[in-house]
């Protein structure tokens, strides 16, 4: 049983994270959702509370992965506000393409400051509340996190680093009690790269499919441990 258990999902104002937040708030979970903008964060909490039926609540939190005070600022203001820290989620990621040749610095450090080292601030600042709790860390990583691709060195850098700190933190905290996987999903219908999700995404994964794996992962007899999950489409779209 999860319900009233609390999960902070980063970048949880669209995307995969709000697909997850959806999820667990159907299932009784409290959620935070972050995003850099405040009022982005605001309104998708008001959205999840509008739509919801089990009673479980949502907050949303100005935060930014790449400020590890900011970090730590969002997890108190979650323990703050229910009392506990039971699920991290960190899904907040962008990506930069381009050949290494026109590859900017900027893009290079945006990429790497938030998809691994936001990873890894989202963490070390909850870390201490998922021992204490016997929680869960999640993190999002990629199919670009063991398949590397032309134009992707900024990309495929963060994403393979996510898939080994992931593992290696997995080995860290199991001895404490906390479970830790990575979900490394291929094409998602999101508003990622500058996509606009409509009729013509219906072949990719859903962000509602990857709510339905988080709150299964979460679910599974504690005796099992899925720490590395790759899923993608089940079938290309067609030519």
């Amino acid at each position: 049983m999860i319900k009233n258990k609390v999960a902070l999902i980063t970048g949880g104002s669209k995307g995969i994270g709000y697909g997850v937040a959806q999820a667990l708030m159907q299932k009784g979970v409290n959620v935070a959702v972050t995003s850099r903008s405040e009022d982005a964060a605001n309104e998708a909490a008001k959205h999840l509370n509008d739509n919801t039926l089990t009673g479980a609540k949502a907050i949303g939190i100005a935060a930014d992965v790449r400020d590890f005070k900011s970090q730590e600022k969002a997890i108190e203001t979650v323990i703050s506000r229910f009392g506990k820290l039971d699920i991290i989620i960190a899904n907040a990621g962008l990506g930069r393409f381009g050949s290494i040749e026109n590859l900017e610095l900027k893009d290079w450090h945006d990429v790497i400051d938030t998809n691994l080292t936001g990873v890894f601030y989202s963490i070390k600042a909850g870390v201490e509340a998922l021992k204490k709790s016997k929680g869960y860390f999640i993190t999002i990583s990629s199919l670009a996190g063991t398949n590397f691709f032309a134009g992707g060195a900024a990309y495929n850098a963060s994403k393979f680093g996510v898939t080994g700190f992931t593992q290696a933190v997995m080995l860290d905290l199991r001895q404490h009690g906390v479970k830790v996987s990575t979900i490394m999903p291929g094409s998602v219908s999101t508003y990622f790269n500058n996509n606009e999700p409509g009729e013509n995404d219906a072949w990719k994964i859903q962000i509602e499919d990857i709510g339905k794996l988080v709150v299964d992962l979460l679910e599974m007899h504690p005796r099992t441990l899925p720490s590395k999950i790759e899923v993608r489409p089940t079938t290309p779209p067609s030519k």
